[in-house]
């Protein structure tokens, strides 16, 4: 399978057109869709659903979609790489890729990248947002150079640098929900609410020992994967949304969070993989990491002197 058949691929999959792709890509029709029956035919598999006389749009087959996401991972590994070896020996330049979960602690990773760029302008950042499953795949295929992770990891497999942060968590709720008369909330007091939850794997969470219920035995109405969006469902009075402190801005708003009686921390570890080689870019970024951390204290429910 080449490469520049994959990006043929990739050009048809975004224009949804043979012949859109064709001429983006400064090919003949014929010649376009020779090379993708040749693909096709490489993988046994039907890739696009040709529309019928009179449309000229195609459509991705299941197998199709699974090569297209695939192949733009392949293709962008490959982009990483050759930069990172022709990048200068005298130069820091080149890019940083972090898989991160949701935390007002990604701060302190925010605070290193400025550090990094005023000292090495031409080193540029790319973040995904991600839930644990999703962040540690990236890891696992080298297209993440970092991931910011709660939990414990393998340690035979992941070099693990705890961050000096910890997260809060409590519910997000509308002003004139009754519990945000409160100065906080119990695990009694939420057991009785509709609740949004984050899609990330609940039993034997940390959450879920807090609550001591299984999903099965609350009242979960929605599943979010960003905060932002559970917050605009607590808005619209879905329910109140169990998240961590700081990742929605109440000031100002109908929002109020309400935190844990008592007290319920998380905390996070910078995670990358044994042995896997870190560019320049990324071996720069870890010392300004841990400059950062350095100069950090946590105190009293994860905030951060300033």
């Amino acid at each position: 399978m080449e490469l520049r058949v994959l990006q043929y691929f990739l050009a048809v999959a975004r224009e949804q057109s043979i012949s859109a792709a064709a001429q983006s890509l400064h090919l003949t029709q014929p010649t376009l869709s020779t090379q993708l029956k040749a693909l096709e035919d490489e993988l046994g598999k039907q890739l696009l659903i040709r529309s019928s006389r009179g449309s000229r749009r195609v459509t991705l087959t299941e197998e199709g979609m699974i090569l297209r996401r695939r192949a733009e991972e392949i293709l962008s590994l490959v982009d990483k790489t050759e930069r990172e070896i022709s990048a200068s020996d005298e130069t820091v330049a080149g890019d940083v890729y972090i898989g991160a979960a949701e935390s007002s602690g990604f701060r302190l990773l925010a605070r290193a990248a400025g550090m990094l760029r005023e000292r090495c302008p031409m080193v540029r950042f790319h973040v995904s947002s991600g839930d644990r499953a999703d962040v540690l795949e990236g890891l696992e295929r080298g297209v993440l150079d970092f991931a910011l992770l709660f939990g414990n990891v393998d340690p035979s497999k992941y070099v693990v640098m705890p961050i000096p942060h910890a997260d809060v968590w409590g519910a997000l709720m509308r002003r004139d929900h009754p519990l945000a008369e409160y100065k906080s909330v119990t695990a009694g007091q939420i057991l009785r609410e509709r609740l949004i939850i984050s899609r990330q794997e609940f039993e034997g969470s940390l959450l879920q020992r807090f609550l001591e219920r299984g999903a099965s035995e609350l009242d979960i109405v929605a599943t979010y994967s960003l905060c932002y969006n559970a917050s605009l469902m607590v808005e619209q009075g879905l329910g109140i949304a169990l998240t961590l402190e700081g990742l929605v801005r109440t000031e100002g708003s109908e929002l109020v969070f309400r935190p844990f009686s008592p007290a319920l921390t998380d905390t996070l570890s910078v995670v990358w993989r044994k042995h896997q080689g870190l560019s320049r870019a990324a071996a720069s970024y870890l010392s300004c990491l841990k400059e950062v951390f350095d100069q950090t204290k946590v105190v009293d429910y994860g905030e951060q002197e300033r």
